[in-house]
Order: structure tokens, then C-alpha cells, then sequence
């Protein structure tokens, strides 16, 4: 079995990062809920075992917790709450910080072995702390790593089992030399294999893909955007002519996706499609409604309903059943539909690929990528032959441009909607900035502002700008254009796009905001 490592997440906001640097040092991972038992966690084998930050206090009620035992089963590293709850299991003390400690420290290597080999004994470090507790004595057989000039405890480890500890967070960016400690834990503590590749990733999965589904046919639905692409190619490479691809035109798409779609899959890569023109059926169930939750259960359950349809054509050929649904789940969507203590999160939005569709299904769903963060994914499409003008694109949302109108959605709103965001993207990428941007689109906003165009008075539609940098979406900064590349945006759009005479653009990172608005 390859080496893979498992992150008990215990609610940080920085989880996902473990996996990401976990994976980045090309070692397997997965993040699961701390209420996984012993005996799971026994069978799933990992190689190594990370508990990650979180915002509750070891000491406090109700809050998640760990098995001893989970500590004798693999080389262990506890991060912040992981730490002082690795204290608190094994008999040390931990209470609340004198002071709480929230952003860059200098942490001073007293043992400079396991997770700080390389490092040298007394140097000094800067490292990220988020916390509000500390360990105030050391449990019995633990040694002191590492301190601040706020944690005299800030990292530990025990003396004879592969067990570390850090009060910071090593799998952020602020902490410069983080990944080196990271490495440290997988090579030379757990001794991982750095196995975990795209080749490898596509040749397991096709293997696992062609036994799973054996003789029958499958259908894939295309959105136009990457993850769809690149899941229906993976399942083409193992099922061959046995997949059909099935697109549906709902009219929230963006400009000219219907022909790309079209001259990729039939062209470029002779894939079986199907195109459906389901706009005026769409439109037609989201007449009136403005509510974003209710918008993604009604485009997944027509979208569901128009495939089902699609499909039973498709069955009508010669040829087995259709018993399988291809669907570009990705990782992030599964680690944010559970909460750190086992259940369902809070819901911040639902995810098209995981909480849109309707019960009752009859497809068994195909999950190609769902192992995998956006950028493996766009790594995968390019090793399958798709092309950089497919595999390069932003993100765009299941429910298309329906959640990029604040507000019911009609054919007028998205036509406005749809040539600004055109404009948008053709001047982004004449300004040769596309690559530099992880996500630019427009939002139609619920609004109607008074302007002057022509010496008359306007009272017309406002058209928000949004365009942010990010490594995976899970976090995300506003992208800083260049005013006059903002400025020739802004005019071009209140130029050119009927009923619109102002142009505002989103400063917001993701959190406290997320990417999209809806």
C-alpha cells in the first residue's frame, strides 16, 4: 500500500492546507472527522496522523476529542489544538494563555530532531500562532522542542515514540520554513514514499473505474467548466465508447461554452455527446425565485430530470443499461459538506455536486475527483490530452450564471449578464492577465442606480466585478488590476451593455466573504 497520511480535522480554518502541503510533498492524503473509532482508523492504516488546529479549548465541555489509544497506532503530529490535546490526553496542563497570540512569533529551536531536523539548536524561527490556550507543564515523557516569547511550551515531542506537537501552524504561508517542517514528519518520522502522482493517481483510477463499472454504459454531464472535462475523459480512458456524454444548454451558461464544449468532445477528443437545449425549461422553473439555496435545488433537480430523459434515449441504443452518472465532485466540496465533530457543517452554501441532487436517483454516481483539490485536477485533464483552453479556465459554479444574478433570474438579466462577463474575460485576458487571476466574473446586482449617459438621466442596472487570487479556493484574496485595465472594464461594459450605468468592483477576500456572492 502507498504511504498516506490522515488529518482528524478539529474545525482550523487551515485544514485543508495540511492535505494541500501533504500532497504538495507528493504524499497522499485525507482529511476525516476526530469522531472516526479507533478501529477505523486501525483499518484505514495510515502511515502518519495529524490532528489539526481548531477553535475549541481541550478543557472545555463537549468539545472533540481523541482515543488515547489513536496515539500509539502511527507516528502522530499535533497542530495547535492538535498539540495541547495530545497534553491533555497524555497528563500535562493546559489553560488559557496570559495573552492570546494571533500572527507572526519567533520560535526558538531548543531539539533541533524529528520534525526540526536540519534546523539548528538555539536558531530562530518565525512562525504563524493562532491560539488562545497553552501548555502550561509538560506530560510525563515529553520534551520540550521549541518556545516563544508568548508559549515557553510551543512544541514538544515524546521521548521514545514518534509523537511532536507545534502551538503553530506550520501549513501556512506565514510560517516560511513550514514545509520543512512537514517534510521532516513525513520522511524522516513516518518514512513516506513520495508516490502520490498524477500518472499514478489516472492509472489507479482508471483500473478501479473499469472494474466497478464492468459492462454496463454511463453517461457524464458536461457543464463547460474543468472538473466536469476532466472527469468525463478519466471514465472515457477506462470505459471507452461506453460513455456518452450528455451536456445540457440551461441557458446559465457562459458565452460561447455550448461551442466550446461541443468542438472539444467531438472533435478533439471523439467522445460520444449529446446536447440537450433545455434553456426555456430552466427559466422557466426559476421564474420568480431569489433565494440562492432554492435556486441550486431546483437547477439540480432539473438538471437530474432533463438527464434522466437524455439518458433513456441514449438506452435505446444497442448495448447494456446505463446504470452510471459521472460527477466532477472534487475534494473540497466533500471536506465541506462535515463538521468537525462527525455531522453535517453549517450550511454556508450548498454544493451543486454534493447537496443539489434529488433523492431517489437511480444512477449509481461516478466520483473520479473527488480525492482531488483544483489544481490536481487541472494537472489530470492535461496528462488525459485536454486541451489548455479547457483545462486553464476559472472555476465556474453547477448552477451557472442563475447564482450570479442577486435576484430572480429571466432571459434579459442574463443576456445583460452574459456580455458583460465576456467583456470582462476578453479584457482580462488582452491585458494578459487571465493566468494571474484564479476566478473573474461579473454579478448582476438587485439594484437600479441614477447616472447620466448623453446628457439624459439613466436609472439603470449596477454590474459588480469580482477577480481573486487563490491557491484552491478555500481561501482567497481580491486581485489588485491595474487601474487604467479596471478603468477601459468599467467603460467598455456601461458602453456596451444595454440597460447598465455603473460598474463597482468586490475588495472582499474569502473568509469573511466567499468567492461567489450566491
Amino acid at each position: 500500500m502507498s504511504s498516506r497520511i490522515l488529518i482528524l480535522d478539529y474545525g482550523s480554518q487551515w485544514t485543508q492546507l495540511i492535505a494541500r502541503r501533504v500532497r504538495e510533498a507528493r504524499v497522499y492524503s485525507e482529511i476525516h472527522p476526530p469522531t472516526r473509532s479507533i478501529e477505523w482508523v486501525r483499518d484505514w492504516q495510515p502511515t502518519g496522523i495529524v490532528l489539526s488546529g481548531g477553535p475549541a479549548s481541550v478543557y472545555g465541555e463537549d468539545v472533540p476529542t481523541a482515543d488515547p489509544a489513536l496515539l500509539a497506532i502511527a507516528p502522530v503530529l499535533g497542530i495547535c489544538y492538535g498539540m495541547n490535546l495530545i497534553a491533555h490526553l497524555s497528563g500535562g496542563a493546559v489553560v488559557p494563555s496570559e495573552r492570546r497570540e494571533y500572527g507572526r512569533a519567533a520560535l526558538q529551536i531548543d531539539d533541533p530532531t524529528g520534525i526540526f531536523a536540519g534546523f539548528a539548536r538555539g536558531e530562530r524561527i518565525t512562525v504563524w500562532m493562532n491560539h488562545g490556550d497553552q501548555v502550561r507543564t509538560l506530560p510525563p515523557h515529553y520534551r520540550l522542542m521549541g518556545e516563544s516569547g508568548n508559549s515557553p511550551i510551543a512544541a514538544i515531542r515524546h521521548e521514545s515514540k514518534p509523537i511532536y506537537g507545534v502551538q503553530f501552524h506550520p501549513e501556512v504561508a506565514h510560517t516560511p520554513r513550514g514545509a520543512d517542517i512537514i517534510a521532516n514528519f513525513l520522511f524522516t518520522v513516518c518514512r513516506a514514499e513520495p508516490a502520490w502522482t498524477t500518472g499514478a493517481f489516472i492509472e489507479g483510477h482508471v483500473a478501479d473505474i473499469a472494474r466497478r463499472v464492468g459492462e454496463a454504459r454511463v453517461i457524464a454531464g458536461l457543464s463547460g467548466g474543468v472538473d466536469s472535462a476532466v472527469a468525463a475523459a478519466l471514465v472515457h480512458r477506462a470505459v471507452g465508447d461506453r460513455l456518452t456524454c450528455i451536456f445540457v444548454d440551461t441557458g446559465l451558461l457562459r458565452h460561447g461554452e455550448r461551442e466550446q464544449v461541443e468542438r472539444t468532445f467531438r472533435r478533439h477528443l471523439e467522445i460520444p455527446l449529446v446536447t440537450v437545449d433545455a434553456e426555456a425549461r430552466f427559466l422557466d422553473a426559476l421564474e420568480g425565485v431569489d433565494d440562492p439555496e432554492q435556486k441550486r435545488r431546483i437547477i439540480g433537480h432539473t438538471f437530474i430530470d432533463v438527464f434522466e430523459e437524455a439518458a433513456r434515449e441514449v438506452e435505446r441504443a444497442p448495448g447494456a443499461p446505463v446504470e452510471y452518472l459521472v460527477q466532477g465532485t472534487l475534494y473540497p466540496d466533500v471536506i465541506e459538506s462535515v463538521s468537525p465533530r462527525g455531522g453535517p457543517s453549517v450550511t454556508i452554501k450548498t454544493h451543486h455536486n454534493v447537496g443539489g441532487l434529488k433523492p431517489g436517483m437511480r444512477f449509481a454516481l461516478v466520483e473520479p475527483l473527488r480525492e482531488l483539490f483544483k489544481d490536481e485536477v487541472r494537472h489530470v485533464g492535461r496528462e488525459l490530452g485536454l486541451p489548455e483552453e479547457m483545462v486553464g479556465r476559472h472555476p465556474f459554479p453547477g448552477p451557472g450564471l442563475a447564482i450570479r444574478v442577486l435576484g430572480p433570474v429571466s432571459r434579459p438579466v442574463l443576456q445583460r449578464l452574459r456580455h458583460a462577463d465576456a467583456i470582462y474575460l476578453d479584457e482580462i485576458r488582452e491585458a494578459g492577465l487571465y493566468a494571474d487571476i484564479w476566478q473573474a466574473f461579473c454579478v448582476f446586482l438587485p439594484v437600479r442606480s441614477v447616472g447620466v449617459m448623453g446628457e439624459f438621466r439613466t436609472y439603470d442596472n449596477v454590474i459588480a466585478l469580482r477577480a481573486v487570487t487563490s491557491t484552491d479556493g478555500m481561501t482567497a484574496d481580491w486581485f489588485p488590476f491595474p487601474h487604467d485595465v479596471l478603468a477601459r472594464i468599467a467603460t467598455r461594459i456601461i458602453n456596451e451593455v444595454a440597460g447598465v450605468n455603473r460598474v463597482v468592483y468586490d475588495v472582499s477576500s474569502k473568509p469573511p466573504a466567499t468567492i461567489e456572492w450566491e
